[in-house]
C-alpha cells in the first residue's frame, strides 16, 4: 500500500456519524474523518471496545462520542442521531457501516435472516430516515452505505449475507432519488477482501500464509487495508464528489473484474499482449 496522503482538512467543523465505528473499516473511517477536522459519533455493540477507542481518540486531541448499542433496535438508531445533534448541533454525514455477518445458506433459520436484515439494510434505512431532517437543516449532506463484492456474486452458503448486501445497493439508489431534493447525496462502496478482524480470524492470524492465497482473487494480488476503503468513503462524502449520487464505488483491487481464468497464470494466454 502506498504512503497515506497528507491531511486535506476537507471536513473542518463538520459532524459525522459512523455506525460500527470501533473496529475495521468503521474505525479507519472514524480516524480519517478526525484527521480531516470532523467531529465524529461512532457506534458499536461492544461497549468496552468502543469506550477504549473513544478514550484513545480523545487522548489524540479529537472530539468524538461513542454510543454503545444494537443497530437492530429502532430506538437506538433514533437516539444516535438525537445524541449527535445534542452534542454538536448538526449532522452532515452518515456512514452506514455496521452489519451482521451471518453467512448461511440452506441451514439459515428465520432468526438468522432477521438478524442479517435488521443489522443491515433495515438499520441503514432507519438511520437515513432519522438523519435526513437534521442533515437537511444543516444545508444538506452525504450518506455512504458500506456494501460488498458479495452483493453482486454468488458464494457458497452465503444466502443471508449476500442477499442483504445486494439489498443495500438498490436501497442506496432509492435513497439517493428520494433524498436528492433535500440536498443529500447517497452512495455506496463495495470492498473486496479487506484485512479486518473477520478475515484475520479466518486466517488464524497468519497473514503471511493466507494473503498470497486470497490475493489471487484480486488483480492487485493482495488484500486491501481498512484505510483504503475509508479513503473512498471520505471521497464520496466530500465536495470532490458533489455530482455523484446513487452510485457504487468498488474498492476491491480488481476482484469484480476477474473472469474464470483468474490472474491468468495457468492460462495459455498468460503473458500475451
Amino acid at each position: 500500500m502506498k504512503e497515506r496522503a497528507p491531511v486535506r482538512d476537507r471536513f473542518r467543523g463538520k459532524v459525522a456519524i459512523v455506525t460500527g465505528g470501533s473496529a475495521g473499516i468503521g474505525l479507519a473511517t472514524v480516524r480519517e474523518l478526525c484527521r480531516e477536522g470532523a467531529f465524529v459519533a461512532l457506534t458499536g455493540i461492544e461497549p468496552d471496545l468502543g469506550a477504549g477507542v473513544e478514550k484513545e481518540l480523545k487522548r489524540e486531541g479529537f472530539d468524538v462520542l461513542f454510543l454503545g448499542g444494537d443497530m437492530a433496535e429502532e430506538r437506538f438508531c433514533a437516539s444516535v442521531v438525537h445524541d449527535t445533534v445534542g452534542r454538536w448541533g448538526r449532522v452532515d454525514f452518515l456512514v452506514n457501516n455496521a452489519f451482521s455477518f451471518v453467512a448461511k445458506g440452506m441451514s439459515a433459520e428465520r432468526s438468522d435472516w432477521e438478524r442479517t436484515y435488521q443489522v443491515g439494510p433495515i438499520a441503514y434505512a432507519t438511520m437515513a430516515v432519522n438523519v435526513a431532517p437534521p442533515m437537511k437543516r444543516s444545508g444538506g449532506g452525504a450518506i455512504v452505505n458500506v456494501s460488498s463484492i458479495s452483493a453482486r456474486i454468488a458464494q457458497p452458503n452465503r444466502w443471508t449475507y449476500n442477499s442483504a448486501k445486494g439489498a443495500v445497493e438498490n436501497l442506496t439508489r432509492c435513497m439517493a432519488l428520494d433524498l436528492a431534493p433535500s440536498g443529500i447525496r447517497v452512495n455506496s462502496v463495495s470492498p473486496g477482501w479487506i484485512w479486518t478482524r473477520e478475515v484475520e480470524k479466518a486466517a488464524g492470524g497468519d497473514r503471511a500464509k493466507w494473503e498470497p492465497v486470497w490475493g489471487e482473487y484480486h488483480m492487485l494480488r493482495r488484500l486491501g487495508e481498512p484505510v483504503e476503503v475509508a479513503a473512498a468513503i471520505l471521497f464520496l462524502l466530500s465536495s470532490d464528489a458533489a455530482f455523484i449520487t446513487g452510485a457504487d464505488l468498488p474498492v476491491d483491487g480488481g476482484y469484480q473484474g476477474l473472469g474464470s481464468e483468474g490472474l491468468g497464470s495457468a492460462s495459455q494466454f498468460a503473458g500475451s499482449h
